[in-house]
């Protein structure tokens, strides 16, 4: 059986990748494309991505895919051997469509997500006897009640489960080994006005498990409960690509916990995945390997 079930977001994209003498246009402004690829975007396909290449068996659960879009998700997907055996291909306007323009320090995706939620249900039910065998389960947190059973189930089995921007007063949040809680989540409705410091100390007092706050390039924060927070400053680079980055990073964390490794370490490891994501590009694709990422973490010092 697979050591990691992953259930979420896996979505045919197109990166188009700016001139690195251009950043994102405003309104009725130029910017020069230097690339487009095609691509897979969505946290789940990006962090089973990451634990695949790593050597971690994984199977990818989730959307359904439109039967016109299956075949390029299956294309770019097979040579890292994840198991979609799991994944629904239907006829017709199904799944979910991306865009992204990137530069070199920001990704802007165009899709259909907001209409993709509120419409009819076109994702899988999680499968119980793969979240009882796994290792691990990453999950994405948004799909709504079948979300919420995948992290009732790990706490019956004793799976762990690694997600991200999962509320600190939500049973997804709770209950998690790991959340990386990034600016989505923090810049909701519900959190604005909050202090930082004390929006960490409300997540650290509800969790479990460990909780990462990231920024982006910027000193990220990390603790546990009853512990207090620690930051961490993540690898200086000049990105290529950004999208597809915080995935990683989870895909990262996923690893590490897995190997039963320190929270320093975790989170080192994670923040060099992210960093070799963005200086390749589209998404997860084109990142090095396990012996990729180690070899970069040598060359490569934190600011």
């Amino acid at each position: 059986m697979h050591q990691v079930y992953v259930y979420g977001m896996i979505s045919p994209s197109t990166v188009y990748v700016l001139d690195n003498e251009f950043s994102y246009p405003e309104a009725n402004a130029y910017a020069e494309v230097a690339a487009i690829h095609p691509s897979v975007g969505g946290e789940a396909a990006n962090s089973g991505i990451i634990l695949a290449k790593c050597g971690v068996r994984t199977v990818l659960d989730g959307v359904w895919l439109a039967a016109s879009r299956a075949p390029q998700i299956r294309a770019l997907l097979a040579p890292y051997g994840i198991d979609l055996s799991l994944l629904t291909v239907k006829e017709g306007p199904f799944g979910t469509n991306e865009i992204v323009i990137a530069d070199r320090t920001t990704r802007t995706p165009f899709g259909n997500y907001a209409t993709f939620f509120k419409g009819q249900k076109q994702w899988n039910p999680p499968s119980e006897e793969h979240i009882r065998s796994a290792s691990l389960v990453v999950l994405d947190p948004y799909f709504k009640d079948e979300s919420e059973k995948i992290a009732r189930l790990c706490v019956k089995y004793g799976t762990p489960y690694v997600t991200h921007d999962a509320p600190a007063d939500g049973y997804i949040g709770q209950h998690a080994a790991a959340n990386i809680v990034s600016h989505e989540l923090r810049e909701r409705p519900e959190y604005q006005g909050r202090e930082l410091s004390q929006m960490f100390a409300e997540f650290l007092s509800r969790a479990r498990g460990l909780v990462i706050f990231t920024f982006g390039e910027k000193e990220l924060w990390y603790g546990r409960p009853g512990g207090t927070l620690t930051t961490f400053q993540p690898y200086a680079i000049t990105p290529v690509d950004t999208a597809g980055a915080g995935d990683s990073f989870r895909g990262g964390v996923a690893y590490g916990l897995l190997q039963g490794w320190n929270d320093e370490a975790v989170v080192d490891f994670a923040s060099a995945v992210a960093a070799t994501v963005c200086l390749s590009a589209p998404h997860a694709l084109n990142a090095p390997d396990l012996a990729g990422i180690r070899q970069f973490m040598r060359d490569h010092t934190r600011v």
